[in-house]
């Protein structure tokens, strides 16, 4: 015996009942018989309930309902059966579709819609299909017989949602199969009746539940689920891309998944064949090639502790807490009795260990009677005060690992809160059975999709981390950013398991979002296309679309933009910052952004503020980490200033050196902070608080070697005010020349001070020997007393500085 179920979609429309009746057909070529369990065509038993519900209103509009129902299964059967075969079975639909009408009518005139006739009405959708599909089957000379399920599943009077009377039921079926010799019976899923005939409903799921339980009655090999998916998958594939179908998974294991959310089958479907053993087969109506997924009893072990990810949306979370609640028997007994008493179902428990407070979750839409119900019997004890009123959190969620492998495997439960808090997901309330076969978090409706991805991309993604980048910044250095991220996705997938996707983009005049990740062989036509850029909106779009592992990227040089980490920190989305403004600003920022990235367990990086491509802060902060001090640093830190000081010699113009060094990208896109030494400043402070020193840019002792006339124009008129110093410049190389001496624009560290300026270096310093754009830094420490730790190299160019800040994105990716 061999039982199959086919839902809504696999006979919505002629075309899927006839791919039905092929499926049926191919298995009795191996099985010796077939119980054939259909449900209504799609939309038909909401359309019943309707029919019912305006008759009650006193709405004569019921009958159109009933005509649009009726012309609907009429239009179907014209296309599904053969015309010399319709004659039979439009007559049955037309007799069905009249006792809808009648009954309704009864409705009309006495005003009174009960459970009972809810349930009658209900079941005429299944009694259709069926009915039609019996007929289809005899027209492709399928040998079959259509039975009544009322006449077999005898349940209790709760309508429904009522319970299965399993012995009573066994009887009459074993005596149908006596009675009937068709190979294939045809029987409507869903409905029952009750000791008095009274047709009943099974609740939801309940087409999937008659299958169980004939399946179970008559002992089959097997009960096959057919729906329009391939399987169970790891997760809810709406919510996840790349999820994968499950070959097997055990009863129990499945019973955890449908009971927090998943949706392919239903959690009382699988108790009768639990407790018969019998294997469940999902499998789908549009690829039956397809295996499917089989629930059984002892599943194959495939090596990962974790099943699926099932996530619970609507629910509120109950607390009651009070001192009154400590050491006093029986509190949790007259919560749950109350809850209870008004039929809501208690979905998660947990309480302190104080005894001092308990949580549990329920469905959003029965809050407010769970809070009048509990109010009320705890009325005495909330007046007293030894209890606080109840509180309702609502908006809420349940995320659930599921696994039956779990419990012989240690940290699952510290894997899962990690990942979830790198990705700034506050976790409200926390259960685990006692079998420990699932573990459950409450969390905001809006982190939903991203916990649920961060969490299959833990557990179960063996390709590749998704990584979501928002960059901001389209100059010298963004070009060359995304030049480096195009060419190089393809390596980080197949070497380091990371996908890069660039989801938004912008500059100071446009700004461009797209949710699966922007082309970046044509991200210019894009954000060109994009809208007009307004900071504060981009970094909302990015906080809002609260996608997992994101990381914002600065290659600006914006004291807007530099404002804006604060949020983006608060939202978990980690910072790379090629921007000096943030990190060189007030202490009081400084360390509010360091405090809030440690807070918000995410990443404040920002290497290419000093030293560009250079890893002179990872450096720094690793001696510190390791437990050493600094004592001294010494650095030459502009490479544009080292560059322009490597090229003049007085022969040519200081001018013009500076115009080749702008052109070739090695200056601030302002070049005034270069030569004013602030851009020198800020980077030395930057070095000073990473070293642990409390200090401000005032605190900073800059030497200017270019005269502040200078500085107070712009543009063209910077480098016109510029050239009539010439005089000036050359008498600074010709002192160093003649004393057989270079001029290196030195930054200095010591004792808590700082200062930067023009020094002359001696062919004996390391100092000396520095060409081109090159930076170098000296670190002087307690382990390197007298001969210093050095990092050498170029210091400047969009190449260096954006593979600084890739290095910093991958640091962040890698975490």
């Amino acid at each position: 015996m061999l039982v199959q179920k086919f839902g809504g979609s696999s006979v919505a429309t002629p075309a899927n009942m006839l791919r039905v009746a092929n499926i049926v057909k191919d298995s009795l070529q191996r099985n010796d018989r077939i119980i054939v369990v259909l449900s209504a065509l799609g939309g038909i038993t909401n359309q019943l309930i309707e029919a019912g519900t305006v008759a009650v209103s006193g709405n004569d509009k019921y009958i159109t309902i009933i005509e649009d129902l009726t012309n609907r299964h009429v239009q179907f059967t014209r296309e599904a059966i053969p015309a010399h075969r319709q004659s039979a079975i439009m007559t049955r639909i037309r007799e069905l579709c009249n006792e809808i009408e009648d009954i309704c009518k009864g409705i009309f005139l006495v005003k009174e819609l009960t459970p009972h006739s809810i349930d009658r009405i209900s079941s005429y959708g299944e009694l259709l299909s069926t009915s039609i599909f019996s007929e289809m089957l005899s027209s492709m000379e399928i040998t079959n017989k259509w039975c009544d399920s009322t006449k077999v599943i005898k349940t209790n009077s709760d309508f429904g949602k009522a319970s299965v009377n399993m012995d009573a039921s066994l009887v009459n079926l074993n005596q149908l199969l006596i009675e009937e010799k068709s190979s294939c019976l045809v029987m409507p899923g869903f409905i029952g009746s009750d000791e008095e005939g009274n047709t009943t409903t099974l609740g939801r799921g309940g087409s999937d539940y008659t299958a169980s339980v004939l399946g179970a009655l008559s002992k089959a090999r097997a009960i096959e689920i057919w729906t329009d998916v391939s399987g169970i998958m790891t997760a809810d594939p709406g919510i996840v891309k790349n999820c994968k179908i499950l070959s097997e998974i055990s009863y129990e294991e499945a019973l955890e998944l449908s009971h927090f959310g998943a949706k392919v089958i239903f959690p009382k479907t699988i108790t009768p064949a639990l407790q018969g053993k019998i294997p469940v087969i999902v499998k789908n109506t549009f690829a039956p090639e397809d295996p499917g997924t089989t629930i059984k009893h002892n599943p194959r072990v495939n090596g990962n502790p974790i099943r699926g990810i099932s996530c619970l949306r609507n629910i509120s979370l109950l607390t009651l807490e009070g001192g009154g609640m400590i050491g006093i028997p029986g509190f949790s007994k007259r919560l749950f009795e109350t809850l209870a008493s008004e039929k809501i179902n208690v979905i998660l428990i947990t309480q302190s260990s104080s005894e001092y407070s308990i949580c549990v979750a329920i469905e959003a839409s029965h809050a407010e009677k769970a809070r009048k119900a509990i109010d009320n019997t705890f009325s005495n004890e909330i007046s007293s005060g030894k209890l606080n009123p109840l509180t309702i959190e609502d908006q809420l969620s349940i995320v659930a690992l599921v696994g039956d492998s779990m419990k012989s495997r240690a940290g699952m439960s510290g894997k899962m809160f990690s990942v979830l808090g790198r990705n700034g997901i506050n976790v409200r309330a926390i259960a685990q059975g006692s079998s420990e076969r699932n573990i459950s978090a409450v969390i905001s409706d809006k982190d939903v999709k991203k916990g649920t991805n961060v969490l299959h991309e833990e557990f179960f993604e063996n390709t590749y981390k998704q990584v979501n980048l928002y960059i901001c910044g389209t100059g010298n250095v963004g070009k060359k950013l995304l030049h480096q991220l195009n060419t190089q996705q393809q390596h980080l997938k197949e070497k380091l398991h990371i996908n890069l996707r660039v989801v938004g983009i912008g500059n100071s005049r446009k700004q461009y979002f797209a949710d699966e990740g922007i082309k970046l062989s044509g991200w210019e036509s894009m954000l060109n296309s994009g809208n007009p850029m307004a900071i504060d909106k981009f970094i909302e779009t990015a906080c809002s679309e609260n996608k997992r592992n994101s990381i914002f990227v600065d290659v600006t040089a914006s004291q807007n933009v530099a404002a804006q980490y604060p949020a983006l920190l608060e939202n978990s989305i980690a910072v790379v910052a090629c921007n000096k403004i943030a990190c060189s600003s007030e202490s009081k920022y400084y360390h509010q952004l360091k405090s809030e990235a440690t807070k918000r367990n995410t990443s404040f990086f920002f290497e290419t503020n000093v030293g560009a491509g250079l890893p002179v802060l990872a450096t720094l902060n690793d001696l510190i980490r390791s437990g050493d001090e600094v004592v001294r640093i010494e650095a030459v830190l502009s490479g544009t200033l080292n560059y322009i000081f490597n090229h003049y010699d007085g022969s040519n113009k200081f001018v013009e050196v500076v115009r080749a060094a702008a052109k070739e990208g090695y200056t601030e896109p302002d070049p005034r902070l270069d030569l004013s030494g602030i851009d020198v400043m800020r980077k030395i402070l930057i070095l000073a608080r990473e070293s642990g020193y409390e200090m401000e840019l005032i605190d900073i002792q800059n030497n200017a070697f270019v005269p502040e006339t200078c500085m107070k124009e712009e543009g063209e008129k910077f480098y016109e005010q510029l050239e009539k110093y010439e005089e000036h410049f050359r008498n600074l190389i010709a002192r160093a020349t003649e004393k057989g001496k270079k001029l290196k624009y030195v930054a200095r560290l010591e004792n808590g001070k700082a200062t930067t300026g023009l020094m002359e270096i001696d062919p004996e310093h390391d100092f000396y020997h520095l060409y081109g754009k090159d930076n170098i830094v000296a670190f002087y420490t307690k382990r390197y007393p007298e001969q210093p730790l050095v990092i050498k190299g170029a210091g400047a160019g969009a190449e260096v500085t954006a593979s600084g800040v890739f290095a910093d994105i991958l640091r962040v990716a890698r975490s």
